[in-house]
């Protein structure tokens, strides 16, 4: 059964909705606040999320970013500003559709259906969740803890060799090969050495006590693979 969070701090619109969604065959957790909403994800993951702009104790931004940092599940934003700013902010961080209110239930449904197909079908060899990181490999975007973070076209290439061998240790000359030249520039040895740490600076909690890339003395570096999404 797909599990849905609404969010929404609008009683009438929230019972509303429960009773719709409810008669496609959806389970729904209302919830009318942000810690509570953030209380209930804690709990459990769910398969889409439906999320007001404005809510007492936070914001739907707020949910967005945890729900994305947990791992790939569609957000679709409710809110009553018409506002382009709003609108791109949330769908910049990771949103998949938004609604202005008022709208027609049956309008909201058919975009449930439409991100659930969506999501459905994406290939899962393009979605990793490493630990607290996400990587979409068919956008060529990483995110941390929900935020975005921005890596240089040879870090991303250096990233991708290591997710396209999960848990196979990588020499130092294969990793040469994988990122050779990538931004027009020479790299060797020694700036490879530089590319792992930024890298590590970039991903792991403590790049002191790297948990993602690991080195192998004497032969490499390998990924700690947690999943494919």
């Amino acid at each position: 059964m797909i599990q849905i969070l609404l969010a929404e701090d609008d009683s009438a619109i929230a019972m509303g909705l429960e009773y719709s969604l409810g008669q496609e065959g959806w389970q729904v957790t209302v919830c009318g606040d942000c810690p509570t909403a953030l209380a209930a994800m804690e709990k459990r993951r769910f398969d889409l999320y439906l999320l007001d702009l404005t809510l007492p104790g936070g914001s739907g931004y707020d949910l967005c970013r945890r729900a994305k940092g947990w791992g790939e599940a569609p957000v679709i934003f409710l809110t009553a500003m018409d506002d382009e700013v709003n609108v791109v902010m949330g769908l910049d961080m990771g949103g998949d559709d938004y609604i202005t209110k008022p709208f027609r239930v049956r309008e909201l449904i058919s975009r449930i259906k439409s991100v659930l197909r969506r999501y459905k079908g994406d290939s899962n060899h393009s979605q990793f969740k490493l630990g607290d990181l996400r990587v979409n490999t068919s956008e060529a975007r990483v995110w941390k803890q929900g935020e975005e973070v921005l890596l240089t076209a040879l870090e991303y290439r250096l990233l991708l060799a290591f997710l396209n061998h999960p848990g196979q240790v990588l020499t130092r000359g294969q990793l040469l090969e994988n990122i050779w030249d990538v931004a027009g520039d020479f790299v060797n040895d020694n700036t490879l050495t530089v590319y792992i740490k930024r890298l590590r600076d970039k991903l792991e909690q403590d790049p002191q006590d790297p948990q993602i890339i690991k080195t192998v003395r004497g032969v490499g570096y390998k990924l700690e693979k947690e999943g494919q999404l």
